[in-house]
């Protein structure tokens, strides 16, 4: 058995749990203070600390929903009013929006279960070093105990090892899944309604005819800009070559050989063009045999496992043959990585593409990348992308999308 990635896991878990403590606390002081200002609300005086309590509130929700989107993959719309206006409108707004009194919920069960996760997560490894090194010491500190019984002699004090063997597997073996029952208390209290989800969803969606807008006017800006450009310059040349040829043979040669390079670029251009739009290999071979041709053709060795499924609509193989060719392309350029792996298959009724690489990790989705590029592309569908890129590596990019298969 593998133990690496299981420590791995664990110190991830364990460092997760001990900011739940942190934020645990945070979420009781803003619970306490909120509720004090809401109670004072009829006599006027707690009035000028809603909007700011409010504020403050659902900046601590939404990296919370951060938090657990990183740790479950799953990511979570905010769904807020906002606050806008006067003191009195942003008053009016905290208190008539359904998402407040959601936050407040959270503040309180995720400031008592988180902090008590977040302290057991603390604990359990701080007693096994305890445990361990008692046997250097019970000998300076009288009336030493583990687990109530008196540490008198040097088999007992020797127990301890035994005892922080105990403590570090309870730790390493409750750390996941607590730190993931942490995380699905906080996505089930700061869940919009379906209503809100749903405004969401279509927003996302029209966020991706945007972008698709974007995107033609770019080709349209290229096929002007850069293709017309380069096939008259060739047109221009052709037409000195027809003048030149009966009189002086070697201006003539000079002349076609540029016009043939200018011919080249101006078709390599507008190949790389049409590309963009819809790649003919995804035509001719199908998402396995495409993805198959950006592995071969990536500067990282990289390996291809493809399960079998039918056919996809168009739409969805295209939408994930550009997903894989940018996580291809982001790792040959930032990653570092020696080797990286592309994996296809159906997972229920989605469409599901991992590419992993054994680069330095680090990934994030930041505006304007390629990770933020995949995650509209993949939201015009539904889907979703997750991305689990811990320091030192592995990174994985997994694109979910629904295709009814």
């Amino acid at each position: 058995m593998n133990l690496r990635p299981r420590l791995s896991a664990a110190g991830r878990a364990t460092r997760h749990l001990i900011a739940d403590l942190g934020i645990g606390l945070l979420a009781l002081v803003t619970f306490a203070a909120v509720t004090v200002a809401f109670a004072l609300i009829p006599a006027g005086v707690g009035l000028a600390a809603v909007a700011p309590l409010t504020s403050w509130t659902r900046r601590l929700a939404s990296r919370q929903r951060r938090r657990t989107a990183a740790l479950l993959g799953t990511p979570q719309p905010e769904g807020y009013q906002p606050l806008e206006g006067t003191l009195s409108r942003q008053v009016r707004t905290a208190l008539s929006d359904p998402a407040t009194y959601r936050d407040l919920a959270w503040l309180f069960a995720y400031g008592v279960l988180g902090t008590a996760a977040g302290w057991l997560a603390l604990a359990l490894p701080l007693f096994a070093v305890n445990a361990f090194t008692v046997p250097l010491w019970w000998q300076l500190v009288p009336g030493t105990s583990l687990l109530g019984y008196p540490i008198d002699s040097w088999p007992s004090a020797l127990s301890g090892i035994v005892i922080g063997l105990g403590y570090a597997l309870l730790a390493i073996l409750i750390s996941v899944p607590l730190a993931k029952a942490t995380a699905r208390l906080s996505r089930a209290l700061l869940r919009p309604p379906r209503r809100a989800r749903l405004a969401a969803v279509s927003a996302a969606r029209a966020a991706a005819l945007e972008a698709h807008e974007l995107e033609l006017k770019r080709i349209e800006r290229d096929l002007h800009d850069e293709t017309q450009n380069r096939l008259v310059a060739v047109l221009m040349n052709l037409g000195m070559l027809e003048r030149s040829l009966a009189a002086a043979p070697e201006p003539a040669r000079l002349l076609a050989v540029r016009a043939h390079e200018a011919a080249s670029d101006a078709l390599t251009n507008l190949r790389k063009v049409v590309r963009t739009i819809h790649p003919p290999v995804l035509t001719e071979r199908g998402l396995d045999g495409a993805v198959a041709a950006l592995a071969a053709s990536s500067p990282v060795p990289c390996a291809v496992a493809v399960d079998d499924f039918p056919r996809l609509p168009a739409a969805v193989e295209t939408a994930a043959y550009f997903a894989v060719a940018e996580a291809l392309t982001n790792l040959a350029k930032h990653s570092g990585a020696t080797s990286a792996q592309v994996r296809l298959r159906a997972d229920g009724e989605c469409l599901v593409a991992e590419v992993e690489d054994n680069g330095r990790g680090g990934a994030h989705a930041r505006a304007g990348g390629g990770l933020a590029g995949i995650d509209r592309r993949v939201a015009a569908f539904s889907g979703r992308t997750m991305v689990a890129s811990p320091p030192g590596g592995p990174t994985i990019v997994r694109v979910e999308l629904p295709c009814g298969l």
